[in-house]
């Protein structure tokens, strides 16, 4: 599948994954490739992202997360890569 990560200021990732596991609002939900349409607020926490190249992790806070066919989107208010400096 492949997950996009946008925060206002650029796209921080773009790229095939195995799974991903998103801080909604409510809780964590894990995906995987060939999930159901789903769409929900995210909430504050770190965003994982599994492929082939090892994982990828983002702090994301406020937005929402969109699965449609194989792609994931997240839409981030504010994101980051963990210990990188401010949010974008």
């Amino acid at each position: 599948m492949r997950v996009q990560v946008v925060s206002p200021e650029r796209l921080l990732f773009d790229g095939e994954a195995t799974s991903a596991v998103v801080p909604a609002y409510d809780g964590l939900i894990g995906i995987l490739p060939r999930h159901a349409p789903l769409m929900a607020l995210l909430g504050s926490g770190t965003l994982q992202v599994r492929g082939p190249s090892g994982e990828e992790r983002f702090t994301v806070a406020g937005g929402f997360v969109q699965v449609a066919g194989d792609v994931v989107r997240v839409v981030a208010e504010q994101a980051r890569t963990p210990l990188t400096g401010p949010p974008a």
